[in-house]
C-alpha cells in the first residue's frame, strides 16, 4: 500500500517540485494550500488568492488534488499577535520561525493526520538525519538556501513525520526539474520578506497596527541629532530609513557624509541611538543569552562545549562556546564579536552541521 503524503503547496516552485518528486517516488500525494492570512486586514498585500490558483494549476498538471484550508484564526493568534506584542516590547520577533513551529508543523501536521497522511512534506531546504537516537535537522546540499535556522524549534517527533525532498538539490536544480516537467511556476520569482507585508515598507505596514510614538534620535554621546518615527519602525543594524543626512566631516578626513546605523533602542526613554561606523563597538557583542530554549535532543549541551551558531538567517555559522545553561536559558561566548545582535531574534546552535535547537535572544553584551 502506498504511503500517503500531504504536501504544503504554496504556489511556488519549491513546493511544486516537492509534490512532483514525491509522486515520482511512488507516494500517494495530496496538496494542501494553507490560507494563513485574509484580505481586508489593514495594509495586507498577501497574494494568497493568486498563489492558490498557481498551486491548483500545478496540481492539475501533476494529476493530484490540491485543497485549501483556512488557518487564518490560528495564524492570527499564534503568529501575528505574538509578533505585534514583541514589537511593542522593543523586540524583533521572526514570524517565519513562529509560523513553522505553530502552523506548518503543528496545525498543518494535525490536519494532515486527520486526512490519513503518513507524512507531511514541504519545500524547505533542510535535511532530516538521525543523531543520538533523535531526528534532527542537518545542513542541505544548497547551503546558500539552508533554512534550518527557521526550523530549529521543531521536535524530533515532528521531524519524524516530515519529508524534505529538496534536501539534496540546489535551487538551480529545482528550477531545472520544474522546467523539464513543464510546471507553470518554473520561472516564478521567489517570495521574499514577511508574507503578510508583501512589497510595502515595513514601517508603513506596522504603523497601521501599532501606534508609533516619535522620539529623539541621539548619537553615542547622548546628543540629540534628530527625530525618529517610533521605535517599532527600526531594527538594530538598520541603515536605510533612519531619516538623517550624513554629518559633514573635515576635508582632511576625506569624507563628506557617512551613513547612520541604528545601534540601540531605549524603550523607557523612547530614544534611538545611532552610530556612523558599521562595526561600531555599540553594534558588536561577544556574549549572547537566549531564553525559551528548545533542544531537539531534549537536553542542553554541556558548559564548555564548542559549537557553531547563527544569530540571524543567512549568516555564516560562527564559532562559540557554551558558558552557562540554566532552566530554559543558555549563554554563549562567540570567538569573534557579532554585529547587530537583536533582542527577539533567535540564537540557533549547531554541532557541526546538525542543528541542536535554539531560543529567543534575551540579552547580550
Amino acid at each position: 500500500m502506498k504511503k500517503k503524503v500531504v504536501v504544503g503547496m504554496s504556489g511556488g516552485v519549491d513546493s511544486s517540485v516537492t509534490a512532483l518528486l514525491l509522486k515520482k517516488q511512488g507516494y500517494e500525494v495530496t496538496g494542501l494550500f494553507m490560507r494563513n492570512w485574509e484580505y481586508g486586514i489593514k495594509g495586507s498585500q498577501c497574494p494568497n488568492r493568486i498563489e492558490f490558483e498557481d498551486a491548483k494549476k500545478v496540481g492539475k498538471s501533476l494529476g493530484i488534488e490540491v485543497i485549501g484550508i483556512d488557518f487564518v484564526e490560528e495564524y492570527r493568534t499564534k503568529v501575528f499577535d505574538v509578533f505585534l506584542e514583541g514589537l511593542k516590547k522593543g523586540l524583533t520577533p521572526n514570524p517565519d520561525i513562529l509560523c513553522n513551529r505553530e502552523i506548518k508543523f503543528t496545525v498543518f501536521l494535525n490536519e494532515a493526520k486527520k486526512m490519513g497522511a503518513d507524512f507531511i512534506a514541504t519545500g524547505h531546504y533542510a535535511k532530516i538525519a538521525k543523531y543520538d537516537d533523535h531526528f534532527v535537522l542537518d545542513t542541505p546540499k544548497d547551503s546558500s538556501k539552508d533554512q534550518t535556522y527557521f526550523l530549529h524549534a521543531l521536535s524530533s517527533e515532528q521531524l519524524s513525520n516530515s519529508i524534505f525532498p529538496l534536501s539534496d538539490l540546489t535551487k538551480q536544480e529545482v528550477r531545472e526539474i520544474a522546467k523539464e516537467n513543464n510546471l507553470s511556476v518554473s520561472d516564478k520569482k521567489d517570495s521574499t520578506g514577511i508574507c503578510f507585508i508583501g512589497n510595502q515598507r515595513f514601517d508603513e505596514f506596522i504603523t497601521q497596527h501599532l501606534k508609533a510614538v516619535p522620539g529623539d534620535i541621539i548619537n553615542e554621546h547622548g546628543k540629540v541629532i534628530g527625530k525618529h518615527k517610533g521605535l517599532i519602525c527600526y531594527t538594530l543594524g538598520q541603515r536605510k530609513g533612519i531619516g538623517l543626512g550624513g554629518i559633514k566631516e573635515t576635508e582632511s578626513d576625506g569624507h563628506i557624509h557617512n551613513p547612520w546605523y541604528a545601534a540601540k533602542k531605549d524603550m523607557k526613554n523612547n530614544t534611538l541611538t545611532v552610530v556612523q561606523d558599521t562595526n561600531h563597538p555599540l553594534l558588536m557583542n561577544e556574549n549572547v543569552e537566549a531564553s525559551h530554549m528548545h533542544w531537539v535532543l531534549e537536553h542542553p549541551p554541556k558548559i564548555g562545549d564548542k559549537l557553531m551558531a547563527q544569530v540571524r538567517y543567512r549568516q555564516q555559522k560562527q564559532a562559540c562556546t557554551v558558558v552557562e545553561t540554566k532552566d530554559d536559558k543558555v549563554l554563549v561566548k562567540f570567538d569573534k564579536p557579532q554585529r547587530a545582535v537583536t533582542l527577539g531574534q533567535s540564537l540557533v546552535l549547531y554541532h557541526g552541521n546538525y542543528c541542536l535547537g535554539g531560543g529567543f535572544i534575551s540579552n547580550y553584551n
